[in-house]
């Protein structure tokens, strides 16, 4: 029997909720962020806000220029959750195995996979009535195809690939459609020639390689419609980890230790909520520079305590000599690779 993945993925999820709330927020431009006096960003809008060429994890000042009658606003995270949890319920109730992803997207597979399409309806509409938001869907033989597929037919639809479909509908795809082909792997693609996953296909997995690493063997496979990842009941968390954008760009190392206090104390908030212990954690300290420069460090062997985030801090900020716009520390569990010696 052919294998169905189904991939549900909510419709601008928080400014869904808050339109659901409110329905006077339906008919304007909305989008849930941060501070435009600041440097807030924009989370999500909804779809007449993108009618306007405003985007999630664009600058929160940038999206009021170009729609000067967006509604703003901070957001709920408590009311988000809540609903998260009553869709993941939802899509619980027709899977054997599920794999959630995100706050507002799951994979699932059931028992009858013929029935699949079926189901992604019956989740589909099910939410709708006891949530009170729209989800799209995608149905298709692997995980790759199948969260491709469900952002085809959105807001509020499915798009079934079915197996003899794959060939001429992976073809037809823009190389960014792939997972991990981030603005820079773009950037270099193009820059190579390469914008559809159909001209991918014209190079071997050893020149894929060669040229993009190790993202090289997964374009290879992705580009034919290849993804044997199997689902994930459970997502281990292996990090824990605050950060903090200032207002005002920081111009000396100093002044910006003078800041890890208040970071040591929000991350430790935070292990104890995640009732993980200190012990036997790799810290990591990340440095964002006003240029949107970034460096990261790390110490497998050192200690996740004070002292070792504000030595690691130390080294960053020595990295360049630009001033900050956002500081972060965390920690990773430790693995027991006993190859793996101290990185910096």
């Amino acid at each position: 029997m052919i294998r169905q993945v189904i991939h549900i993925d909510c419709d601008c999820f928080f400014a869904s909720v808050e339109m659901r709330d409110n329905p006077a927020l339906r008919a304007v431009p909305l989008a849930i962020g941060g501070d435009p006096a600041g440097r807030g960003v924009v989370s999500t809008c909804n779809y007449i806000a993108r009618q306007y060429g405003v985007r999630s994890a664009m600058p929160s000042a940038r999206a009021l220029q170009l729609c000067p009658s967006l509604v703003m606003m901070r957001g709920d995270m408590n009311r988000y959750k809540t609903a998260s949890r009553q869709i993941m319920a939802i899509i619980g109730r027709y899977a054997t195995v599920m794999e959630q992803v995100s706050v507002d997207e799951a994979y699932l597979e059931v028992a009858e996979p013929e029935q699949a399409v079926a189901i992604a309806e019956q989740i589909r509409a099910d939410v709708a009535r006891e949530v009170g938001v729209t989800v799209s869907a995608g149905v298709a033989p692997n995980r790759f195809l199948a969260k491709v597929a469900s952002d085809f037919n959105k807001p509020d639809g499915l798009t079934w690939v079915q197996l003899h479909q794959v060939d001429d509908f992976v073809r037809a795809l823009k190389v960014r459609a792939i997972p991990g082909v981030g603005p820079r792997l773009e950037e270099k693609l193009q820059a190579d020639g390469i914008q559809y996953c159909e001209q991918l296909r014209e190079l071997s997995l050893a020149k894929l390689i060669h040229h993009y690493g190790r993202m090289g063997a997964v374009l290879h496979d992705r580009c034919r419609g290849i993804d044997e990842r199997p689902l994930k009941p459970e997502r281990e968390r292996k990090s824990i980890s605050v950060e903090r954008t200032f207002r005002q760009d920081i111009a000396t190392s100093e002044a910006c230790l003078v800041h890890l206090p208040d970071l040591w104390l929000r991350w430790n908030e935070r292990l104890a909520s995640a009732a993980w212990s200190s012990e036997r954690l790799q810290p990591f300290v990340k440095v964002k520079f006003a240029d949107f420069s970034q460096t990261t460090m790390a110490d497998c062997h050192g200690k996740a305590d004070f002292a070792g985030f504000e030595a690691l801090l130390q080294q960053a900020l020595k990295r360049q000599d630009k001033k900050v716009r956002l500081l972060g520390i965390g920690a990773r569990k430790v693995t027991d690779d006993p190859a793996q010696g101290r990185l910096f």
